[in-house]
């Protein structure tokens, strides 16, 4: 069974297969995310929004957007057919155009549609079926507002809570906007932890670091790490052997680089384009000598009719090994 205590969250544009791929490779044992995926994209869309590098990603897991129980159901029973090791309800995401389909943070304000969602999936399923939301919206922003949507979801059986300690604005703020301003209230996760000891907790929103982490995980149960894992996705090298108590040695950043390239060549073998992945590499070498000609020269020439893996090879020159991992 996997363990939630450490998960990189499900970020739009961001956390598509390739960047899971390269994540995989820094951390064994971390949980990932897709992107949200709509269930209407999946019953009625033309692409495969399910397909993931199957041997590769495990444990992951899909984070589903949409407020229908019978919809959601059905993308639930084809997320444990691909594979998924569990799937997730978005009710934190504030946009416009998410609520505009009834689903993202406005469903807190709904805990009965989201109990009902829960209970349609769970009966068509046997991995687990989880739920990430914010601690409140707009006015709807108290202590017991939070604690009873938890309450009346998990009596539908939901047992994980993935909390982004931020209240969400729905109207008056851009998504990023809310994942600044509103302020960052852990102490509420905490106790919802304390309330509901027997349901497993994360806390989501403003960690940078794995020493933050390790405070969390003193009151939580696991801890969802976003845009750091992403902005520098290497300061994930420690995961295992901090989080998990599994000590193998770690890739280096130039070894996670040069065990990409195979996978590159085969995704342009298939018809796809080097800065499909490139993009979500720009920041392995987060400060590191030679990290900002790395990230120009991907950048520059990355996108040019024809470029393949010799891009990242000239660019990985620009970068020296450094003295320790």
């Amino acid at each position: 069974m996997y363990s939630p205590k450490i998960s990189i969250a499900p970020m739009l544009d961001w956390t598509d297969k390739h960047y899971r791929y390269m994540a995989r490779l820094i951390s064994k044992h971390q949980l990932l995310y897709t992107e949200m995926v709509t269930t209407g994209a999946i019953i009625h869309g033309k692409g495969d929004y399910l397909s993931y590098n199957d041997e590769q990603e495990h444990p992951v897991a899909l984070q589903l957007g949409g407020s229908n129980p019978v919809d959601l159901a059905i993308c639930a029973k084809k997320a444990q057919d691909y594979g998924y090791d569990e799937v997730n309800i978005n009710v934190g995401c504030p946009s416009d155009r998410v609520q505009n389909g009834r689903f993202g943070a406005c469903l807190m304000a709904e805990p009965k549609l989201v109990a009902d969602a829960v209970d349609a999936m769970r009966s068509v399923v046997d991995i687990p079926v989880t739920v990430k939301h914010r601690i409140g919206i707009d006015e709807l922003d108290s202590y017991q507002f939070m604690a009873d949507f938890v309450g009346e979801v998990s009596e539908a059986g939901c047992e994980t809570f993935i909390v982004h300690a931020r209240k969400a604005w729905l109207n008056g703020l851009s998504p990023k906007q809310n994942r600044e301003i509103p302020p960052l209230e852990y102490e509420r996760v905490y106790q919802l932890k304390r309330d509901f000891n027997h349901l497993t907790i994360s806390i989501n929103g403003g960690v940078k670091t794995l020493e933050q982490a390790q405070e969390h995980l003193k009151f939580v149960d696991g801890v969802m790490i976003g845009r750091e894992a992403y902005q520098n996705p290497y300061v994930l090298s420690p995961v295992d052997s901090l989080f998990f108590d599994d000590h193998s040695p770690v890739l280096t950043r130039h070894e996670v680089v040069e065990t990409m390239l195979p996978y590159i060549e085969n995704h342009m073998k298939n018809g796809g384009k080097l800065n499909h992945i490139s993009r979500h590499m720009l920041t392995i070498f987060m400060g590191m000598t030679g990290a900002k000609q790395w990230r120009r020269y991907i950048s520059e020439n990355a996108c040019k009719e024809g470029a393949g893996i010799e891009v990242i090879e000239k660019a990985l020159s620009f970068v020296g090994e450094p003295a320790t991992r």
